[in-house]
């Protein structure tokens, strides 16, 4: 089915969608207006707003969308307690810290989709990872996702994005991208490339495993940056976590 992507025909369009986006809603450093205005002025055909455990961000912008041109799906980057879950197409929020297959479980109870981020990056909080810096889990996350995220464009090292570009033909699972921006500059670095112009168009695509990831890393600055930040972040949560304990 990808390899007739190569040529958009007129019968078929394909266009670009951004699938992994943070706002200050949780960790990111644009607005919701500043983002929508920055894509407005890009290339990108549908965006996901996903911020950190909260759809505050995205529920606004779906509100201000038509503002600025923009298609937004209403996604999360769910904290489950064995790593992070974009969940897209909610209407209401996930609440972090609970298993993964619960949290699966009430996103189908809202027809929405699951996709794995940077399932083998060895510092983010990673579902094929069983800690940070920790060695590669078992695989029966696999089970519970409608797609991998096989092109992040925030990874400290490309092979990460490439393991994950492995596991998820291996497993017949629909590969996508993502910027997983926190900064303007970075948006759209990463994206999916998908048959449509629409976010239902996408969300079909995603179903019958007819998207592609593309894109190119944020570079080195911006990844060590935004690793040392996601680092004493977790820090914080731990230290937190045990004064509370």
């Amino acid at each position: 089915m990808l390899a007739a992507m190569g040529r958009p025909t007129m019968e078929m369009l394909y266009s670009k969608a951004d699938l992994h986006l943070h706002t200050t809603a949780s960790d990111g450093s644009a607005t919701v207006r500043q983002l929508l205005a920055h894509v407005a002025n890009s290339d990108l055909q549908v965006i996901a707003i996903t911020d950190h455990d909260t759809l505050a961000g995205a529920l606004e912008a779906r509100r201000l969308a038509k503002d600025f041109g923009v298609e937004v799906i209403v996604g999360e980057e769910v904290s489950t307690r064995e790593g992070h879950l974009l969940v897209l197409f909610l209407e209401h929020e996930l609440p972090p810290g609970r298993p993964l297959v619960e949290t699966v479980a009430a996103a189908r109870a809202q027809n929405a989709l699951v996709i794995a981020p940077h399932p083998f990056d060895f510092l983010m909080h990673s579902v094929g990872r069983t800690r940070i810096l920790g060695p590669c889990a078992s695989s029966a996350w696999a089970d519970h996702v409608d797609a991998i995220e096989t092109f992040n464009a925030g990874m400290w090292l490309p092979q990460a994005n490439t393991q994950a570009a492995r596991f998820a033909a291996a497993r017949g699972l629909p590969a996508v991208g993502g910027s997983d921006s926190h900064h303007l500059p970075t948006v759209g670095r990463g994206y999916t490339i998908f048959p449509g112009r629409t976010a239902d168009d996408l969300r079909r695509a995603i179903l019958h495993g007819e998207t592609r990831a593309a894109g190119e890393r944020w570079g080195i600055l911006r990844v060590a940056e935004a690793s040392m930040l996601y680092l004493q972040q977790s820090l914080n949560g731990h230290l937190a976590t045990a004064e509370r304990g």
